[in-house]
């Protein structure tokens, strides 16, 4: 799979549409499922993993939702690939580290994925543009019952969906949103409002989900158990929680743009300089100063700038995206000179007033 195709024709979930869009970047929904017949992932054999693989594989070519969809193994995938779908939020950092042969489907979209042998032997995924959570659930919970139409699912009566880890059992649903915070952040509110999260037994991430720390105001944030609650309950409890968080961001931006403006401007101001500057820029120094520039063009002290652009900057300037749009592989010092030169380039094609 020739996958430089894929960095000139963005995920649809970086497209900057649906509702409030300006801080919630996109809204998740995942299913994990696990096979009847097969034991957990962590125990399969080789044989039992080569069929596995084509028994999702055959199951989804006979889905409407997926029949025409990629799907790969990463025995055919070297490291940089891998690293690239994880960027694009289509692997996980865990399945892409695993040794051992797995799989990816993934629609053209990039709306739906399906990890084969993560931590259950599915992982389906349906990822939207927006606070849009309800719209993720309606089209994964017609591409998992077409799957169960052709695969029989670990299940049982009373627990629900058996899962390898005792958190997902029940429904096996996670949902999540990826949020821009940055003035939260900026008046130290954050911090309660990471607290009252954990009490409420939300788990807050990265950009890149497990294992990764918040950066650059962006933070991704879960449910973390399903046993006992419905599909529906679960979503629409973690709404209340996430409307009040766009909310709380929304009368900080107010506050900060009206009682600090000078200082508040300046900072905005300060991120465009550098990035239209900078010769030499760090990943994280990037997503920094490019969720200063979101913040700018969210508020309006910023104009001419499209959001769906910064939204691809955030991941066209990962390492493995910049190595390829190079076609070739780049030291650490070579990328932050490529990625400098990716925002330069990108800003220098807009007018910024």
């Amino acid at each position: 799979m020739d996958l430089k195709s894929f960095i000139d024709s963005p995920c649809e979930w970086l497209k900057a549409t649906g509702p409030d869009h300006d801080i919630v970047m996109s809204s998740r929904v995942r299913l994990a499922r696990n096979l009847e017949g097969y034991p957990f992932s962590q125990k399969l054999s080789k044989d039992e993993r080569k069929t596995l693989i084509e028994e999702v594989k055959l199951s989804a070519q006979s889905s409407t939702k997926l029949k025409n969809a990629f799907f790969v193994e990463t025995q055919n995938l070297n490291e940089m690939d891998r690293r690239f779908f994880v960027e694009r939020h289509l692997m996980s950092v865990e399945h892409a580290n695993n040794k051992d042969n797995v799989g990816l489907c993934f629609t053209k979209t990039e709306s739906v994925s399906v990890m084969v042998i993560e931590e259950d032997h599915l992982r389906i995924q349906v990822i939207q543009s927006g606070f849009d959570l309800m719209k993720c659930w309606k089209l994964i919970d017609q591409v998992d019952n077409q799957l169960e139409k052709k695969l029989s699912f670990a299940f049982d009566n009373t627990l629900g969906y058996l899962t390898a880890c005792p958190t997902n059992v029940g429904t096996g649903l996670r949902a999540s949103c990826m949020l821009h915070l940055p003035c939260l952040v900026m008046t130290k509110q954050i911090n309660k409002v990471l607290q009252a999260l954990s009490k409420l037994n939300l788990a807050v991430r990265g950009l890149y989900g497990e294992g990764t720390e918040a950066s650059g105001n962006f933070f991704q944030i879960s449910n973390q158990s399903t046993l006992g609650q419905s599909e529906i309950d679960i979503i629409d409890g973690f709404e209340k929680v996430i409307r009040q968080i766009i909310d709380n961001e929304r009368e900080a931006r107010k506050t900060l743009s009206e009682k600090k403006q000078q200082k508040f401007f300046d900072q905005i101001w300060r991120a465009l300089g550098v990035l239209k500057s900078a010769r030499i820029m760090t990943s994280k120094e990037a997503t920094g100063l490019l969720s200063m520039l979101r913040l700018g063009m969210d508020i309006e002290v910023i104009k001419g700038l499209n959001r769906k652009n910064l939204n691809e900057l955030l991941i066209f300037a990962q390492p493995a995206h910049l190595q390829k749009r190079k076609g070739k592989t780049l030291n650490p010092d070579e990328r932050d000179i490529e990625r400098a030169t990716l925002i330069r380039e990108t800003l220098s094609k807009v007018q910024i007033v």
